[in-house]
């Protein structure tokens, strides 16, 4: 049996377009990984912050380098993106955007959202 259309012989996955919601969709596969590799950073900021004076100081001095900073905007910045993107798919779940109109406008929404809240959270923790 005969395919009835030729399979691809070489696919360059840097000419392929996505819409919207596809690359929404793999940002918040990617930013679900990079949260569970946060757990043990955030595991040992839980543990100074409950150990005590000396340690609550300690990760009080921790979060106020750069480092620390750029860690926390990058955490943040994650938790954000993937909450967003998680209303999103609720709402798909709950059959509120299958219309492509609708999808492609949700999308642009969860982008718009999670920018201005990574703006506003970044300008918070950098002050």
């Amino acid at each position: 049996m005969k395919p009835t259309t030729p399979r691809p012989v070489f696919l360059n996955l840097l000419q392929i377009r996505l819409p919207l919601g596809g690359v929404l969709s793999i940002m918040h596969r990617v930013s679900g990984v990079f949260l569970v590799l946060a757990i043990p950073v955030l595991i040992y900021f839980l543990q100074l912050l409950n150990g005590g004076g000396e340690s609550f100081a300690q990760a009080q001095a921790l979060l106020q380098t750069l480092s620390g900073k750029l860690v926390l905007t990058l955490i943040t910045w994650i938790l954000i993106q993937h909450s967003m993107s998680g209303i999103r798919h609720l709402l798909m779940d709950l059959d509120f955007s299958y219309d492509k109109h609708v999808a492609r406008t949700t999308a642009r929404v969860a982008f718009a959202c999670s920018s201005i809240l990574i703006v506003v959270t970044g300008i918070l923790i950098w002050l």
